[in-house]
């Protein structure tokens, strides 16, 4: 069973952290959907957006994940905590699966391989956020952290 810290002395930093990657995808979405408005929704041109090539698809995708995020990091609760990890992963798999589409007609997002390393980076810090940012009660982070030092034998 996985054993997630809970109550990290970090989580406020690890919370900001989540909601500045959210700032940052939301500003390129809306900075995306600007530049793209009026074209085919899975355009394959050269629009750039914040360092990052896109398309109308990508941007409207980015505007919504920024948004989640956002929210996820304003929330008090668990919800962030779930959020992040599941956020961390869809970028790992859709950077992963982008990078091997890159050169084909399958790349419906217009994906370069800056923004494949942004999407990975991006889901690695999500999900290092995702990992501290649970929350418990006083008791239940008392036994993780006896669990952790005094493992059972």
């Amino acid at each position: 069973m996985a054993h997630f810290p809970v109550n990290h002395p970090a989580r406020p930093l690890y919370r900001v952290f989540a909601g500045l990657v959210g700032v940052y995808i939301l500003v390129f979405g809306v900075w995306g959907v600007v530049q793209t408005w009026g074209e085919p929704l899975f355009a394959r041109g050269g629009h750039w957006a914040l360092g990052l090539r896109t398309n109308l698809a990508f941007s409207l995708v980015s505007v919504l994940f920024g948004l989640v995020l956002i929210i996820g990091a304003s929330r008090r609760g668990n919800l962030g905590h779930v959020m992040n990890l599941t956020a961390g992963v869809v970028f790992m798999v859709t950077g992963i699966a982008m990078m091997s589409v890159l050169q084909t007609r399958a790349n419906v997002l217009n994906f370069s391989m800056s923004t494949v390393i942004v999407s990975l980076l991006f889901g690695l810090l999500l999900l290092a956020t995702g990992l501290y940012d649970k929350i418990g009660t006083d008791e239940h982070a008392e036994q993780e952290r006896a669990d952790r030092l005094h493992p059972a034998r």
